[in-house]
This record gives C-alpha cells, structure tokens and sequence, in this order.
C-alpha cells in the first residue's frame, strides 16, 4: 500500500505566494481536524493553495474533480469484477479516509446532492464512512481531512451546497490578490518580467470589472499566467492577450473589442 500512497504524495513544493492568513487558519483546521471549505473564483489558486498545505504538512493528497455524473459509487468505492470473481475497490473518499490522506474536492457544488451527502458522516464527530454494499464501516484514520471548494459566483438555487453540508465546514474565502501580489505571481509562474506581468494585471483588473455587464466571469490569475507564458515563448502580447485572456471569456463581438481596446492601452 505504501507505493499506491506515495502515488499521492507532493513531491516538490508547490510554489504558493500567502495573500493573508490562509496558511495559519488551515494549519489550524488541520491540528483540530476540522474538515476545510475554500470559496472564490476560478484560477484564483484554491487548488495550488491546497497541494502547497499537502506539502507543508507531509500527507498525501487524494483530488477529485468533481462533476455532476459522479455518483456516491465513484466516491465511496465498489465492486468490480476480475479474473478471481469480485473485489472491492475503494473509491478516493474511503481510500483518503482508510490511509490518511487529504481528500480534496474540487468543485464540490458540481457534483448531485444526493453524492455529496455521502460525505457527511465524515465531517462530524463520527468520522466515519458506511461502506454498505461492503457491510462496513470505516472509521476514518487520525490523519484524514476533507478539503472541498467551489465557486460561489455559480451559485444557483439548483447547484449550491445545502446548509446542513456547509455547517460542517470551516471556510476560507479566495479572491483575486491585490495588484502587487498578483504581479509577483504572475511574473514568477509565467517567466515574464515585473513590467510586463503589471500590465497583464492591469488588463485583468479591467476585465473583473466588466463580470455581470457583459462578462460572466473575469480574467482569472491562471489565465494571466497563461498569458505571459505565451509571451515569454516569443509571442507578441497583444497576440498572446487575444489568445489567452479574450478569445476563452467571450465570443461577443462588441465585448472582445473592449477588452482588445484595454489590452492596447498597455501594449
């Protein structure tokens, strides 16, 4: 089992630039273990912050990425059949909770609400996992936590947790880092230089303001990254703009021209 563990394992540290206190406050869930809700955007680093914590803590992390396909078998394992006849397979909830891992959740909101009450008896006093068709019940090992995010500006009355889930967790808000911290990132993940990664922050500044009069989402920091990745390749930044930050966020015409009219002003 150790080697499927290691499979796991962080194995250099993610590079993560602290916006606040967030290290702090995990660090302390992780001591109480109390399970972990991070709220915010898309690409504003709730995924790197959870493998930089996976790192700094030494455990093994279990991600999902969730969906609204996944049923309560995907999470919570099942029988399969091979060879010998039947075996139960773990799903990567009760594998995470069996050997300690952090099991990460992503995009929680995403996935049928009758699968996401499955992880409710982990995430009270019991910490623990029926195991019905198994005729089990794993108790969860002193190292498990349960980490699960989502984007709350997708919130809908059809796609947001229920209250009884979102009781169950201590919550860290993300949102975009302030311009100096964000221009930090950017330049260090992108390989560009500092000018260049302000400029791109600029352009996503303006593209953030525009989220619910035309745009339903803005630029994300990863879309900036991905941006000045193209630019530090050779790529001409206005090209690298269009392509990175414009062409993904919208196909309406009198849209792309603003923002191609705000990616002139700083190129």
């Amino acid at each position: 089992m150790k080697d499927t563990l290691d499979q796991h394992r962080v194995a250099a540290e993610p590079w993560y630039k602290p916006v606040g206190d967030e290290v702090a406050l995990f660090t302390a869930a992780w001591e109480a273990r109390m399970p972990v809700m991070l709220k915010g955007p898309t690409g504003c680093g709730k995924t790197r912050f959870v493998e930089h914590m996976a790192w700094a803590l030494d455990r093994p992390l279990v991600t999902v990425a969730c969906n609204e396909d996944m049923t309560a078998s995907d999470l919570v394992g099942r029988f399969l059949l091979d060879a010998e006849g039947t075996r139960w397979q773990d799903g990567p909830l009760a594998f995470a909770a069996r050997h300690g891992a952090i099991c990460y959740l992503d995009e929680v909101v995403e996935a049928r609400q009758d699968t996401t009450v499955a992880i409710h008896p982990l995430t009270d006093d019991r910490r623990a996992l029926p195991l019905e068709k198994k005729g089990e019940l794993l108790r969860a090992h002193p190292d498990f936590l349960l980490v699960i995010s989502y984007n709350p500006g997708y919130q809908s009355l059809m796609k947001d947790l229920k209250q009884s889930t979102k009781q169950r967790f201590g919550a860290l808000d993300f949102t975009w880092p302030e311009p100096g911290i964000e221009a930090e990132i950017v330049a260090h993940e992108s390989g560009v230089d500092a000018g260049t990664a302000g400029k791109l922050v600029e352009i996503g500044a303006r593209a953030r303001n525009l989220k619910g009069h035309g745009l339903d989402e803005g630029i994300s920091t990863r879309m900036l990254i991905h941006a000045g990745r193209l630019i530090a390749g050779g790529v001409a930044p206005r090209a690298a703009c269009s392509m990175a930050l414009i062409r993904p966020i919208t196909d309406d015409p009198d849209m792309r021209d603003a923002l191609d009219a705000a990616v002139a002003t700083w190129f």
